[in-house]
């Protein structure tokens, strides 16, 4: 017996000291049905010039977000297209990229954002792709 209790008290004391499991890893929330728009904006001016710094965040200050105050996010590129002559154009430019619940917020937004950042700087065109998509907000548990 005092065997038996020396080996329970030892088991006992080995699972105390054992390393407690590690938390479940936060689990992502279910896919939400959402689409991708992604608009392309060249920085060539065609009389001359570029879209400088400054400007870009003047048109995204008045045009872009009060369109689109839930958020987007931008990027710099660097690309290639043929434009309307046939001649193929190199240019740096910007990625406007945002998510959002189909038919919100309307076509007309993303519209108005291109048609003005033409006339602004006197743009052939600005590319708009959209795809449908799905988001996912991971989160890492209560803190």
């Amino acid at each position: 017996m005092k065997c038996s209790m020396s080996l329970l008290t030892l088991a006992l004391t080995f699972a105390a000291c054992a390393p407690s499991s590690p938390p479940s890893a936060p689990r992502p929330v279910t896919g939400t049905a959402v689409v991708t728009e992604r608009l392309f904006f060249g920085r060539n001016i065609p009389s001359g010039g570029t879209v400088t710094d400054s400007a870009w965040s003047l048109f995204l200050a008045e045009v872009v977000t009060p369109r689109l105050p839930d958020g987007f996010t931008t990027w710099r590129t660097d690309g290639q297209w043929r434009g309307a002559d046939g001649a193929i154009a190199h240019e740096a430019g910007f990625v406007l990229e945002v998510d959002h619940p189909p038919g919100v917020p309307p076509d007309s937004v993303f519209e108005a954002i291109g048609v003005e950042y033409c006339r602004r700087f006197r743009q052939e065109a600005v590319l708009r792709v959209r795809t449908p998509a799905e988001l996912w907000l991971i989160r890492a548990g209560p803190r």
